[in-house]
């Protein structure tokens, strides 16, 4: 794997801190700020939001500037919005400097994606993506529980100072590590829009925001859950999220190393899986060791949907894959907002901290659905032969494992 890919988890493992780390702290901003538990939520919700918004916009922008500079643009957008989240005098603007932080996190994992990808030979794509998806992972097994020590014990502010650092960091990385690159050429917004034309794109996608959504349905919630509920100390929060983080870590090679050989029946268990395993959380979240020990698989089995979404969405969206690719990262993080808000409902509707284990059940179980659907239609579609508007001839195959498009350039 070549060294640029380092450059790219450092910024990934300071993007990886800052949304993660808000779970750990929830508690302490709301009793700063003076608001509920669930309107402090919102700080998940508002990123996330502001992730999916950010994701086709910084995207776009981003054709008409070389990729190594539009991810050091990101990474100094994303310091500034950590340095107005610690400095915020409001919950307003906390939140404010939370959005500017995210509108930064879609583009750079979607354009990152896709210099990754590029760096290497095909069969080894979707090692790339995770090595690159490896600093989020690690993020949450070091820089979370770390940020979520430091906050709890020298105040929430310092942790987005420290997280605006490893920004700073991860800027130095890219501009050193990451080699340049040409503008892409030919590369045209209304072709990049054709992407969603297709239908198994959008179903990737779909996929992406239930499956990942019930992840964080459980996880938005989850200090108050293991401190109100399992019974576990303030304190404990922080070696909770090295758990979550170590499973993460593991699903994500996990998946980055079966999605180049067996893609959709990797969906099928790690969707299934994780349907089933939430659901029981909501009954393990009553005893401290199995507590744990689900929350560890949580992290495990979300996380090996990540690279076999997002190099789903790339095979699917060969032509013109970089919008595609950022934009189905916003549809990681629209997840996010739909199961941070219908955890904050069931659990201000009096159903308790565990009901948003539910609610993420439910979504896992439904991309599972999806992916049935997706695979069955693929199944049935004949192979077909398309021209993209730049001249560029595409088959596809209709075999589930073998969903890579095979492009030739037809003569001008």
């Amino acid at each position: 794997m070549p060294l640029a890919l380092l450059a790219l988890a450092i910024g990934a493992f300071g993007i990886g801190t800052t949304e993660f780390v808000i779970m750990g702290l929830l508690p302490e901003v709301a009793a700063d700020y003076g608001v509920t538990i669930p309107t402090a939520g919102l700080l998940v919700t508002g990123y996330a939001l502001g992730v999916v918004l950010g994701a086709p916009l910084m995207t776009v922008l981003g054709t008409r500037i070389p990729r190594k500079r539009m991810l050091m643009v990101l990474m100094g957008l994303f310091v500034v919005g950590n340095v107005i989240s610690a400095l915020a005098p409001s919950f307003g603007l906390m939140l404010t400097g939370r959005v500017v932080a995210s509108l930064a996190h879609g583009a750079f994992f979607g354009i990152g994606s896709v210099v990754a990808a590029g760096l290497v030979a095909p069969e080894k794509k979707a090692g790339a993506i995770a090595m690159m998806f490896t600093g989020l992972t690690v993020a949450n097994v070091v820089g979370v529980p770390f940020g979520t020590y430091l906050g709890q014990s020298a105040g929430w502010r310092a942790t987005f100072l420290v997280v605006a650092g490893l920004g700073v960091l991860g800027l130095a990385g890219i501009a050193r590590l990451v080699p340049e690159q040409p503008r892409p050429e030919g590369v045209r917004v209304r072709h990049e829009l054709a992407a969603f034309r297709n239908a198994q794109v959008l179903l990737a996608m779909a996929m992406t925001v239930l499956g990942f959504g019930g992840v964080f349905a459980a996880i938005t919630y989850i200090t108050p859950m293991m401190t109100e509920t399992a019974g576990f100390a303030d304190s404990s929060v922080t070696w909770l999220l090295v758990l979550f983080g170590l499973g993460m870590v593991a699903g994500n090679l996990i998946g980055g190393r079966f999605a180049d050989r067996r893609l959709m029946p990797l969906l099928y268990v790690s969707l299934g899986s994780l349907a089933v395993v939430l659901a029981l959380f909501t009954f393990t979240a009553h005893n401290k060791i199995a507590a744990a020990v689900t929350l560890t698989l949580i992290g495990a089995l979300g996380f090996a949907t990540v690279p076999p979404l997002q190099k789903r969405v790339l095979d699917q969206a060969s032509a013109a894959p970089t919008l595609a690719s950022a934009v189905n990262i916003g549809a990681f993080n629209l997840g996010n907002a739909l199961a941070a808000w219908l955890g904050g409902i069931v659990i201000a509707a009096g159903l308790g901290y565990t009901a948003p284990n539910w609610v993420g059940a439910a979504l896992a179980g439904s991309a599972l659905v999806l992916a049935i659907v997706s695979s069955a239609l693929e199944r049935r579609a004949p192979t077909t032969t398309g021209e993209t508007d730049t001249g560029e001839t595409v088959t596809e195959a209709d075999d589930p494992r073998r969903p890579e498009r095979v492009t030739t350039t037809a003569p001008h």
